[in-house]
């Protein structure tokens, strides 16, 4: 198992993360298709943690147990989520996005997990599996 955590403070981090993100998914065997699932879901969760959390961090990390994946956790220190359940609505946007950033990635991969507390923050893991 690997793992790297890479900081995302601005849209050039977000660049340099997804970029990342989709030659550690080409290395464990996944696909174009899934490639650019893990991509795009990279790209929303960065996002969401430079425009709503004030930047933060995203760590990707192989899988290779029983199942041979990838997890990638993203943090922020911000805010947090105060109405998980209408964030995770497609077409939910704060700022007039299209939102699909939260309901987008989690469509896009396998596993997702939230959690996110006032003033404290917001952790997203996803989790996309190798078949």
């Amino acid at each position: 198992m690997s793992e790297d955590t890479l900081a995302v403070r601005s849209e050039y981090d977000i660049i340099t993360v997804r970029s990342f993100g989709r030659n550690v998914a080409a290395s464990l065997g996944f696909g174009v298709v899934d490639q650019c699932r893990i991509t795009t879901a990279i790209s929303e969760l960065a996002r969401n943690a430079v425009v709503y959390g004030g930047g933060g961090s995203v760590t990707i990390r192989t899988i290779s147990n029983e199942k041979k994946g990838l997890e990638i956790i993203c943090r922020d220190k911000g805010p947090g989520i105060a109405d998980l359940e209408l964030a995770l609505r497609g077409g939910y946007s704060t700022v007039g996005g299209l939102g699909i950033g939260l309901s987008g990635s989690k469509r896009l991969m396998d596993e997702f997990q939230i959690s996110s507390s006032a003033g404290k923050g917001t952790v997203v893991t996803v989790r996309k599996w190798l078949r």
